[in-house]
């Protein structure tokens, strides 16, 4: 019986660490849009940092910095997503899928030498306490710390929105950068900072897939998770809490495909590919279908540019 419990625990691990780069890179792009800038480009950051951490970590053989260089790839990507949308005003959505677009090309002609290289051992934390809770030890236990910030992170953006003065006044630009302007707030510098942090959070997600999730290249690794993260931001209704949940659902189903393809279901292995997408998407409409919440939820100026009278 205890075999059986510890066999669960090692499933719900699994599919928690399957929703790890979709809580970091929603939670990511979820202060992005609370500023009120919409980022189409999360799987491309996501991308750049996959190929960025695994390509450091191959050639330096650090760890650190293969993560930090992850983020900061994905902070670099995002800074031309700023440029172009704060600075020189483009329309959100035709630069975001340009930087998904620009991204997945780079990573593809940087990746081509690092492909077949296996990834290095990620250290995890609490190994020695593997064992010793029936059900919860590996759930709780034995997993990298990124695995343990992914699912605070959540928790810790809610109360940033907020509890705190500078959440606060990203919201303020998000609703109405006009009164936020005229109260002194200096939106360009919010909605840049938010950008920024949403590419460093992306280039994370992606250094976790190609560094611990799967420990090596993959071309295409991110396979539409990026596009995913974006969903879970707008179904969830800029709710972090709510993310945590669509996130794990997410992971969920990308699991129970795995094993169904293991036991040989006879369902064609493409549609099996693309019941965690499919389903997710389904589950998150039905349970966002309050579209009065939705509008009240929705930053005001979320796409739109900000122009400052001189």
């Amino acid at each position: 019986m205890i075999v059986d419990i510890n066999f669960v625990g090692l499933i719900i691990a699994s599919i928690m660490a399957s929703a790890v780069p979709l809580i970091l890179a929603s939670c990511g792009e979820l202060i992005t849009e609370r500023s009120g800038v919409l980022n189409l480009g999360v799987e491309g950051m996501m991308i750049i940092g996959a190929i960025s951490g695994f390509a450091l970590m191959t050639v330096t053989g650090s760890l650190i910095i293969a993560v930090l260089g992850a983020m900061l790839a994905g902070v670099l990507i995002s800074t031309i997503f700023a440029f172009l949308t704060q600075t020189l005003i483009t329309n959100h959505v035709a630069t975001g899928l340009a930087l998904t677009i620009f991204g997945i090309g780079i990573s593809a002609m940087i990746g081509k030498n690092f492909v077949g290289i296996p990834g290095k051992e990620f250290p995890v934390l609490f190994e020695g306490l593997k064992d010793t809770i029936p059900l919860l030890s590996p759930i709780l236990f034995g997993h990298s710390i990124v695995f343990y910030f992914a699912f605070a992170l959540p928790f810790i953006t809610s109360y940033f929105l907020k509890k705190t003065k500078i959440g606060l006044i990203v919201r303020a630009v998000g609703d109405s950068p006009e009164s936020a302007s005229n109260q002194g707030i200096n939106v360009r510098f919010v909605r840049y900072a938010c950008i920024l942090y949403g590419g460093a959070m992306c280039g994370l997600a992606g250094a976790y897939l190609s560094m611990i999730y799967t420990p090596q290249w993959i071309e295409n690794m991110t396979g539409g998770r990026g596009w995913i993260a974006l969903a879970l931001v707008v179904f969830s209704t800029w709710n972090p809490i709510k993310i945590l949940i669509g996130a794990m659902i997410f992971g969920g189903l990308t699991i129970i495909q795995f094993h169904m393809q293991a036991i040989g279901v006879r369902i064609p292995v493409q549609f099996l590919t693309a019941l965690p997408y499919i389903v997710t998407i389904i589950v998150l409409v039905v349970i966002s279908r309050d579209s009065r919440k939705i509008r009240l939820s929705t930053p005001s100026s979320l796409g739109k540019s900000f122009h400052k009278d001189n």
